[in-house]
C-alpha cells in the first residue's frame, strides 16, 4: 500500500476510486463510541450514491461489520487460543480495499520478491493516474476496473516489466469484469472458488487469498506452513492434516478469522 495509504497523528489516510472518481479518506476512533469517523475530500462535490459506496468500501476494508461474537465465544472454549484473543481482542481483518486489487497483487507476487512485487504495483497505480492529497501528503487509489481494462498487454508490459504477469494480469482483468462481485461475496464458496480458479494465474493459492483477503469469505480455510507453525506455536505440539482438520472444524464458519489470528498473534 505504499504511496496508497498512511497512518500518522492516529489517523488512516487513504485514496480510493468509485463511480470514476478520485476520493481522499481520513479515517478516526470516534470518541465516543466503538467506531470510526470518516471524513471523504474530492476535486468536485460528492453526490450521496460516490459517499455511501466509499462508506461500504471502507466498511469491507476495515472489516467493520464483522461480527466476531460467537467466533470469541467459541475461542474461550480453547484455552491455548484463548492467550492470542486476549492479545488481540477487537482486532478485525484488514482486507484489500477491493478484491480486484487483491487479484492484480495476487498475480504481482507470484515467485517474485515482495519489494519486485511492489514496485510493479506502484507502476500500475500511478500509470493511473489517480492522485489526490490527504492531509498534506499525496495518496494514490487503486485504478478501478474501466482504467485497468485500457492497458492492453504490451502496456501493461512495460510498465511491469514481466512478459508472464503483464499476460495474465491483461486476461484475468477481462475475465473479472464478467463476473458478479456480489455474487463472490454471498453465494455458494465452493461455486466462488471454482469461478476464481478459471480466472488467468490464479491457482489454488491464489484463489484461497482472494476469499480470505479480498472477499472476506472466513468461512473455510486453506492450512499453509506458516499457519501450520503458528498453531504449533499456540498450542505446543506438531499437528498432522488430521489432528489440524479437527481443530480447523471446531470453528465452523469463523474458521478463517482463527487462522488468520494465529498467523497475527501466534
Amino acid at each position: 500500500m505504499t504511496g496508497q495509504q498512511g497512518t500518522a497523528h492516529d489517523a488512516l489516510t487513504l485514496a480510493l476510486r468509485e463511480n470514476g472518481t478520485t476520493l481522499g479518506a481520513r479515517v478516526t476512533a470516534a470518541p465516543d463510541a466503538p467506531a470510526v469517523d470518516c471524513v471523504l475530500t474530492a476535486a468536485t462535490p460528492l453526490g450521496d450514491a460516490t459517499a455511501e459506496a466509499a462508506a461500504q468500501r471502507l466498511s469491507r476494508h476495515l472489516g467493520l461489520a464483522d461480527d466476531l461474537t460467537d467466533f470469541y465465544r467459541l475461542a474461550r472454549l480453547d484455552r491455548p487460543f484463548s492467550r492470542v484473543v486476549e492479545r488481540l481482542y477487537g482486532y478485525h481483518q484488514v482486507s484489500f480495499p477491493s478484491p480486484r486489487e487483491l487479484l492484480c497483487w495476487a498475480i504481482l507476487c507470484q515467485r517474485v520478491p515482495l519489494p519486485v512485487a511492489r514496485k510493479m504495483k506502484q507502476a500500475l497505480v500511478e500509470a493511473a493516474g489517480n492522485r489526490i492529497t490527504v492531509d498534506g501528503e499525496s495518496r494514490w487509489a487503486f485504478p478501478d476496473a474501466e482504467q485497468l481494462a485500457c492497458f492492453d498487454e504490451p502496456t501493461l508490459q512495460h510498465l511491469i516489466g514481466n512478459q508472464r504477469k503483464a499476460g495474465y494480469l491483461h486476461r484475468a482483468l477481462r475475465q473479472w469484469l464478467d463476473l458478479d462481485e456480489s455474487f463472490l461475496r454471498t453465494g455458494p464458496y465452493d461455486e466462488v472458488r471454482d469461478q476464481l480458479l478459471r480466472l488467468a494465474g490464479i491457482g489454488p493459492w491464489s484463489a484461497s487469498f482472494l476469499l480470505i483477503r479480498g472477499l472476506g469469505r472466513t468461512e473455510h480455510l486453506t492450512p499453509d506452513k506458516e499457519m501450520m507453525r503458528a498453531a504449533q506455536r499456540v498450542y505446543g505440539h506438531d499437528f498432522d492434516d488430521a489432528a489440524f482438520a479437527a481443530l480447523t472444524t471446531r470453528y465452523g464458519r469463523h474458521q478463517g478469522y482463527w487462522g488468520h489470528y494465529l498467523r497475527v498473534g501466534g
